[in-house]
């Protein structure tokens, strides 16, 4: 249930995930979850606390960055850095140190450093080229682009932005509406469940509409007694003023036919 809400209500994800850790909370499993939905939630304290006891757990660094990012968000910059500084030195995969690298960037900006922070992922995108998933490549050059744009270089930042288009088809972050604003261009998202009338509906003004036809009550009264007049008509005039027959009606009309003459030969 906390992954299904995750992204659509993170609260009530954690609500959910909390729970579960509170049952279990020797299962790393349970821990992550309760890490992670705090993180997204914006539970930075709780986030750091589950993904430590996570590690301990586990032995593993995967929550590194994370764990840096929750330092930088409670404004402890040093120990974010230095968390920075150990995972990097651990070697870790492209989507880790694309991660570290971002929170490291994050930190520089905040505390004022922002042409160290360019810097910082301006190098990272040079030396990494085309190595990692295209999404995290993507995160890498979202996160330059939207530096270059709070720095006040609109045009770069476009450039950047439109570069995060092409590796992201499936639209996993909002760069297509970053390149709009950018280019003065709106958006507007329509509910899928709101009611569309046609333009002109309901309009007195307009002079080529047609006016309905309505019949008079004589017409009307023709009309219904042609219908009663065709009721009337009796089985054998109908079938003799049918021009095309069915094969199978054919057969059936023989039949009876046969039956008939069997009938007056007998009197």
């Amino acid at each position: 249930m906390a992954g299904q809400l995750i992204d659509t209500d993170p609260e009530l994800a954690y609500a959910h995930a909390e729970a579960a850790r509170r049952r279990a909370a020797r299962l790393p499993i349970t821990r992550e979850a309760a890490g992670e939905t705090a993180y997204a939630a914006g539970n930075f304290g709780t986030a750091l606390n589950e993904f430590r006891a996570l590690r301990r757990m586990t032995g593993r660094d995967d929550y590194l960055a994370a764990m840096a990012d929750c330092e930088r968000a409670l404004g402890r910059f040093q120990g974010a850095l230095r968390l920075v500084k150990e995972g990097l030195a651990k070697g870790p995969e492209v989507v880790t140190r694309i991660e570290l690298r971002l929170v490291e960037a994050g930190i520089r900006s905040q505390t004022g450093q922002v042409e160290e922070a360019l810097r910082i992922l301006k190098s990272e995108i040079e030396e990494l080229g085309t190595r990692g998933t295209k999404l995290a490549r993507a995160r890498l050059r979202y996160g330059y682009a939207d530096l270059l744009e709070r720095s006040g270089d609109g045009e770069q930042a476009e450039r950047w932005f439109d570069a995060v288009v092409r590796l992201d088809p499936d639209e996993t972050t909002d760069a297509a509406d970053r390149v709009a604003a950018l280019r003065g261009i709106v958006i507007e998202y329509v509910d899928e469940d709101e009611e569309f009338f046609d333009e002109g509906v309901g309009d007195d003004d307009d002079e080529d509409e047609e006016e309905p036809v309505v019949e008079s009550d004589a017409e009307i009264e023709d009309e219904a007694e042609g219908q009663d007049e065709v009721l009337e008509v009796e089985p054998e005039e109908a079938v003799t003023e049918v021009e095309f027959i069915d094969l199978n009606d054919a057969v059936a009309i023989d039949e009876t036919d046969g039956a008939e003459a069997g009938e007056t030969d007998e009197q």
